[in-house]
């Protein structure tokens, strides 16, 4: 996503080429701080309070101190000011850790349009491919340590294993544990349909980011005639599944056309869980 807009607290927008972060600053150095993407949609975010809520979950979490919510939520109006209502916008919300040696948090806003990439996938479906991540579906929630399913800026090992899909020729990668069950994209989550219930992988039990979009068009499956649920679901599971799609805040819903070169059932509720969360095609 490229920013065509930038804004920072008390300096408002600033020219998209200009430095807003030290080169010292710990988000840089070492991947240490949290951000936000959301779907800029009328010229406003949508599920926006979903959204800075996942934010402030995952600060306590890192113990990283954020601005109030208010200047936050200031910060996404100033940077989608004036924005063409009919464009669609992918605005980002980074807060870092701020420069070595302490000092506040850096953060920033940015706009761009979205890609054309994730306007397609949202149109055309994604190739999709497993891949091991390493670990038991269960093995981070059990580490008191770590934070799980927090949205860092810490993303080598997300834009490895995009690096991975480009390489061997499909749209996106699927993760899956080392006891054989699928969990997420690098950025994006899993939802499939098992006959009449629309399931996703429960984040509290997995430690997979807990998805706004994925949350979202869950609880309002019953829209459709469908039940909701949270399980555990196995790649073989999938390729037998009434239908299967990643989500996530800016392609939206993509339904996966195949898995490991497998061909995927296509589902005939595509356009209207596409509808429900009321993403436009392009």
């Amino acid at each position: 996503m490229v920013a065509s807009r930038i804004a920072v607290p008390g300096r408002g927008l600033v020219p998209p080429g200009e430095p807003v972060l030290r080169g010292d600053d710990r988000g840089v150095l070492h991947g240490d701080g949290l951000f936000e993407t959301m779907h800029l949609r009328g010229g406003r975010p949508w599920l926006r309070d979903a959204h800075l809520a996942r934010l402030a979950r995952a600060a306590a979490a890192v113990e990283l101190a954020l601005p109030p919510a208010g200047a936050l939520t200031d910060l996404l109006e100033t940077v989608s000011a004036g924005w063409p209502a009919g464009v669609e916008g992918a605005l980002r919300l980074v807060c870092t850790r701020g420069p070595e040696g302490g000092g506040p948090p850096s953060v920033y806003a940015t706009l761009g349009e979205v890609p054309a990439a994730a306007r397609a996938a949202r149109r055309d479906g994604v190739t999709v491919a497993t891949l091991p991540l390493g670990v038991a579906a269960r093995t981070r929630t059990a580490l008191d340590w770590l934070p799980a399913g927090i949205k860092s800026t810490s993303y080598a090992v997300s834009t490895a294993a995009r690096r991975w899909a480009a390489r061997n020729g499909v749209d996106d990668a699927l993760w899956v544990s080392t006891d054989g069950y699928a969990l997420e994209g690098p950025t994006a989550n899993l939802v499939w349909l098992a006959g009449d219930t629309l399931c996703t992988v429960p984040a509290a039990e997995t430690g997979v980011l807990p998805g706004v979009t994925a949350a979202w068009l869950l609880a309002h499956a019953d829209a459709l005639g469908l039940r909701a649920d949270e399980r555990l679901v196995t790649p073989a599971e999938l390729r037998s599944a009434d239908g299967v799609w990643l989500t996530s805040s800016v392609r939206g819903l993509a339904e996966v056309r195949t898995l490991d070169a497998v061909p995927l059932r296509r589902c005939p509720r595509t356009p209207a869980l596409r509808d429900l969360l009321g993403f436009p095609l392009p």
